[in-house]
């Protein structure tokens, strides 16, 4: 049987009807026939650029805060000048600042890995301090803002490691790497928080399973899921993927063992901790068990525009909520006319989560950038969700230096809820048209671009087909 014929790579001003048109003002698009030049400065590398620039632009829009090491959050200027990060706040009221050991000697919030990236941290951060000073600032002060800028440049890092690798999941669409590149939600959120450990280490897992190597991608998962829990969303995903794979014996065997090596590198990273500071361990779980709903939450918006209607715990209620949404999830997956993308499914899958999570930060939305971008590549429809992420963002900052410092309000309670509606409605409108790809695999733009499956291609070639 003759193989069949590559696909030519993705060319985004022929690619995308949005790109196409704006082309026109610098002669069209990019010819079928033309010769795909070979440049230094290719794909990745202009990606990785717009990246370092995003990124600079949101290391410089946090100047205002850092100069004053995000002394107090009850500093109105901190929020409208939109530079607030709760990693200086963290290193001071967790205990960093006073040498105290994260989970033995003060309890901290957060899975072991991104306990561990803190710890480490501050004892660099501290020893930086002691060798060079900190300025003007105060002591603790002046360690929570070299705290920040480790952090900072670590995020920075995982945030270039994430570009290079939604660049290469798809090896013929080595443009989409841009669109996470020049994403706003880089500029707002990258410096927020740890988030990015866990949004590299999903998009690692995704590109290893796309190059046949299950118990790589299945270490990455548990390492994720070691940093925060969403990743651990993506073993479920492989299970439906290898349901509906024309070699299901092999796909689920791939599948169990990226589900055992998860397990095993999950717990070699806390059951360490779990011994050494059972308690300590035990507060990521707790904590977030006994939370009621917070901010960015779909919960918390209806309990600001019909107060009393919800129960104060809505843990059944997410849970429930979350346990259909998986059924549909996988019911469709299931019963797609081809079988759906690993990328179409985990991005549903995270979606999914935090619509009824009891929290919705901010910088949560970094999880699904890349996905996104791997499940809907086009320009239209991730510039709608993420002008509402941005719209949602802003007011966010305005609502919070109103509950800390009512006197002047800026922003409503019923006003925040409706920004939270419209974020809700923005990436329900990137979930409709991730379905309708799934169901009309023919108007998926990833698709045409994926190596055909070929019985005679090697493994690890097939495995192409669905990242």
């Amino acid at each position: 049987m003759t193989p069949q014929r590559r696909a030519a790579a993705a060319a985004p001003s022929r690619d995308d009807p949005v790109v196409a048109g704006l082309s026109e003002a610098i002669g069209g698009p990019f010819g079928r026939r033309a010769a795909q030049p070979r440049r230094w400065w290719g794909p990745v590398r202009v990606a990785l650029l717009v990246a370092v620039v995003v990124l600079a632009l949101g290391l410089l829009a946090d100047q205002p805060c850092r100069s004053t090491g995000w002394a107090d959050r009850a500093d109105r200027s901190m929020w409208t000048s939109l530079c607030y990060s709760d990693v200086a706040f963290l290193y001071r009221e967790r205990g960093f600042a006073d040498g105290l050991l994260a989970y033995r000697d003060s309890l901290l919030e957060y899975p072991v890995l991104t306990g561990a990236v803190m710890q480490v941290t501050a004892v660099v951060a501290g020893g930086l301090y002691d060798a060079f000073g900190g300025g003007d600032l105060a002591p603790a002060f002046a360690e929570s803002v070299i705290f920040f800028d480790l952090t900072a440049g670590l995020m920075a890092l995982c945030a270039l490691a994430v570009v290079v690798a939604t660049a290469r999941t798809v090896p013929r669409r080595p443009w989409d790497g841009l669109l996470v590149a020049a994403s706003p939600l880089l500029l707002l959120s990258a410096y927020v928080n740890w988030d990015l450990l866990a949004v590299l280490a999903m998009s690692l897992a995704i590109l290893a399973w796309t190059r046949d190597r299950p118990v790589l991608a299945g270490v990455l998962i548990g390492l994720g899921t070691a940093t925060k829990l969403y990743p651990a969303l993506l073993l479920g995903v492989l299970v439906l993927v290898a349901l509906r794979s024309p070699d299901r014996r092999a796909a689920l065997r791939d599948t169990a063992l990226a589900v055992v090596a998860a397990v095993v590198a999950w717990c070699a990273v806390n059951l360490p901790v779990a011994w050494w500071a059972p308690e300590g361990w035990r507060e990521f779980f707790t904590f977030n068990a006994e939370r009621a709903a917070d901010f960015g939450s779909t919960w918390f918006a209806i309990g600001l525009l019909k107060p009393g209607l919800l129960p104060e715990s809505v843990d059944d209620l997410a849970v429930v909520s979350a346990a259909v949404l998986l059924v549909l999830i996988a019911a469709l997956a299931l019963t797609a006319p081809a079988p759906p993308r690993v990328t179409q499914l985990a991005f549903l899958a995270v979606a999914a989560f935090l619509l009824v999570n009891k929290v919705w930060s901010p910088q949560y939305s970094l999880w699904l950038l890349p996905l996104a971008v791997l499940a809907r590549p086009r320009v239209r429809d991730l510039v709608v969700w993420q002008l509402a992420e941005g719209v949602y963002v802003l007011l966010l900052w305005r609502f919070l230096a109103t509950l800390y410092d009512p006197s002047a309000p800026l922003l409503t309670n019923d006003q925040y809820a409706l920004a939270i509606l419209l974020r809700i409605a923005g990436l329900l409108w990137l979930v409709v048209m991730v379905v309708r790809d799934i169901r009309r695999p023919e108007d998926d733009p990833v698709r045409p671009f994926l190596t055909p499956v070929d019985a005679t291609a090697p493994r690890h070639r097939r495995r192409e087909a669905t990242p």
